[in-house]
């Protein structure tokens, strides 16, 4: 691996915004130092594992999400991304390109996303027919599918692209402003008159907006970083002190009112603040991104990182449970001893996150260089779109149903849909089949 990053990172294109990068790895990387900090494993007197927040038995450090709450810079990332993309694709091909960008964009998402689904169900299975089980173990398999809510959000984003582009073109900053209203309105009729179910549509209007700054980004219109950082500080502190909004930026166990779930308003005036703050840091990072090891480290963590999220709480869930099984003992969070074993648990899950990505890193690189990123057919284009849409309900299904009770038929919602883990399943794998196929033309 390391001579393949190094030659990657000696044939980076001189024109290559080697920032984003840098924000995409530090992205996820927060979420997963994030993940493992927060976490609070505890055992009750009667035996009975039970994975606690830290930020609820702490609740003053809740504060510290308006920092480490980074996936709005993710999503925003994406935008950039998005555009360039698409762009390409339709000077190089002209006329629909949906399909073939859909899979290009999705190739290195779905595939470790799908692995990580098969394993974990396989798994599952082998547990529940085997009739064994524990309280870690069972709360292992509802806690490691959730993240898998942010791949459902990210698979929506890159299919609302071209329609959301072809606005940009038009608009400008008009398109982003059309989503912050929109987003402002759905609270406004949440809040002021209590209108039912009208919240969720927020998961749509708050993180489009975000993805739409990326737009603005790759078109070089983001040039008043510190105003919007300011707004954005000052909009989501008077929200939060003088509105319904609760101060964290996660979902907190047992609250009313999250701001993540769905997203409210102050989330996005959250990420118009964090969005602003990175590109205030723009300058100095390139200069650091110009020395020859920062920028191969750089490639090398791209080349894993979405390996890394998917597994990264499996791992801080192994080295938990191999505690359990030294019979370690685990302090009540937040005391002296426990932050004393903080960076030795970290440590660890570094180590099970590492090799758990050595086992699964391959399945994120790209298609074979023989496939023509060209749509073959009238049809690619809505096979494609049926494909994402299938692969968002059963991702955003496993997310919420977890991968206990599949035999048993667990059920979540998901939007108006009531889904069992076997029918997520089933979707995800459907429709990631149908963008590979309707995207994919074998050259000759």
């Amino acid at each position: 691996m390391g001579s393949r990053v190094h030659e990657l990172a000696e044939k980076t294109p001189a024109g290559r915004d080697r920032y984003i990068d840098l924000l995409r790895v530090a992205s996820l990387g927060t979420v997963v130092i994030g993940h493992w900090l927060m976490a609070a494993v505890t055992v009750g007197d009667d035996g009975r594992t039970e994975v606690g927040n830290l930020l609820a038995v702490v609740p003053g450090l809740q504060l510290l999400t308006w920092a480490l709450q980074i996936m709005p810079v993710f999503f925003f990332v994406g935008g950039f991304s998005h555009a360039l993309s698409y762009r390409s694709l339709s000077r190089k091909a002209p006329g629909s390109v949906y399909a073939a960008f859909l899979r290009a964009r999705l190739q290195r998402l779905l595939r470790p996303t799908m692995v990580f689904i098969g394993v974990w169900g396989v798994a599952a299975l082998v547990v529940q027919l085997a009739g064994e089980g524990g309280a870690l173990l069972d709360v292992s398999l509802r806690l490691v599918a959730q993240p898998l809510w942010f791949i459902g959000i990210y698979l929506a984003m890159v299919a609302f692209t071209p329609l959301l582009l072809g606005l940009h073109d038009r608009y400008g900053w008009g398109a982003f402003g059309g989503l912050v209203l929109a987003a402002g309105g759905v609270d406004f009729a949440r809040f002021a008159f209590g209108v039912p179910y009208v919240e969720f549509l927020n998961f749509a209007f708050v993180w489009l907006a975000v993805h739409q700054l990326g737009f603005l980004r790759a078109d070089g219109r983001l040039r008043v970083p510190a105003a919007m950082a300011a707004a954005g500080l000052a909009g989501a502190a008077a929200l939060v002190a003088f509105g319904p909004y609760p101060l964290s930026m996660v979902g907190m166990p047992g609250e009313r009112v999250s701001n993540m779930a769905p997203p409210t308003f102050a989330l996005l005036c959250h990420g118009v603040w964090l969005v602003g703050a990175v590109e205030l840091l723009r300058g100095p990072a390139v200069r650091w991104l110009a020395r020859p090891r920062v920028w191969r480290g750089v490639v090398a963590a791209n080349g894993v990182s979405m390996t890394a999220f998917l597994w990264h709480l499996t791992a801080m869930l192994g080295v938990y449970g191999a505690l359990l099984a030294m019979h370690v003992r685990l302090p009540e969070p937040a005391t002296a001893e426990w932050w004393t074993q903080v960076p030795l648990r970290m440590a660890a899950a570094v180590v099970l996150t590492g090799l758990l990505v050595a086992a699964f890193r391959r399945f994120e690189r790209p298609g074979g260089a023989r496939e023509l990123p060209v749509a073959p057919g009238v049809l690619s284009g809505p096979a494609a779109a049926v494909g994402v849409a299938l692969c968002l309900f059963g991702v955003l299904g496993i997310s919420m149903v977890g991968f206990g009770g599949l035999l048993e038929g667990r059920t979540a919602m998901v939007v108006a849909v009531r889904m069992t883990a076997p029918t997520a399943v089933g979707m995800a794998l459907v429709g990631w089949l149908l963008v590979e196929r309707a995207g994919r033309r074998r050259a000759g």
